[in-house]
C-alpha cells in the first residue's frame, strides 16, 4: 500500500509541476511582470516553487536556504527576507525565467528523491512547519498549492491572451506526451 501512495504523490507532483511549466512557457514576455492578483506573474511562480521545494524538505528554513540548489540558483535567493504565509512582497522584482525553469527542474527531481526516502512511519509523522498534520497531509497540501497557484496563473493567461493551460491528469509520461511536438 505504502508504495501505491508514494506513486499516487509523484504522479500528482508532477501533474501539477507540469501544469506550472505549462504557464511559464505560455506566458509572453511582456506579462511576465505584469499583476497576477497582488503579485507579479514571476513572482508567482518563485513563490508556488519556493515553498514546494521547502515543503518537499524536513529542514527549517534557515537549513532550508542553505541546500546545494540554492547555492547553484543563488540570484533566485538573493536578498530574500524569510518567507512566510501570506507570501509577503516587501520588494518587489523579476524573476529570470530561465533560472525558474531551472528551479522547477530541481523541484521534479526532489519530488522523486524525497519520494524513494518515505516511509509510513515518516508520512504518519507530524510535518515540521505549523500546519498541525501529517507528512503525508503536507504533501498533498503542497500539491494542493501548486495546482492553487497554477490555476491563477492559467487564468491570467486565459484572461490576457485567450490561451490556457491544458489540464494535466497523472504523472510526468502524460506531461512528457504532451509537451512533445507533433
Amino acid at each position: 500500500m505504502i508504495e501505491m501512495v508514494k506513486t499516487l504523490l509523484v504522479n500528482q507532483y508532477e501533474a501539477a509541476l507540469s501544469m506550472l511549466k505549462a504557464c511559464v512557457d505560455g506566458c509572453p514576455d511582456d506579462a511576465w511582470n505584469a499583476p497576477v492578483a497582488t503579485y507579479s506573474f514571476s513572482r508567482v511562480v518563485f513563490h508556488t516553487l519556493y515553498f514546494t521545494d521547502l515543503y518537499l524538505g524536513r529542514d527549517d528554513e534557515a537549513t532550508f536556504r542553505r541546500q546545494p540548489s540554492h547555492r547553484q540558483l543563488a540570484p533566485l535567493f538573493a536578498d530574500l527576507p524569510p518567507m512566510r504565509e501570506p507570501f509577503e512582497d516587501p520588494a518587489p522584482r523579476s524573476f529570470d525565467r530561465a533560472a525558474l525553469l531551472t528551479y522547477l527542474d530541481l523541484c521534479r527531481r526532489k519530488v522523486s528523491e524525497v519520494m524513494t526516502t518515505e516511509t509510513e512511519e515518516t508520512l504518519r509523522a507530524p510535518e515540521a512547519f505549523g500546519k498541525k498534520f501529517s507528512r503525508a497531509e503536507l504533501h498533498v497540501y503542497n500539491i494542493r498549492h501548486i495546482h492553487h497557484h497554477a490555476a491563477q496563473l492559467s487564468l491570467r493567461l486565459r484572461l490576457d491572451g485567450g490561451q490556457g493551460v491544458d489540464w494535466v491528469g497523472s504523472g510526468w509520461r502524460e506531461a512528457a506526451l504532451a509537451e512533445q511536438p507533433e
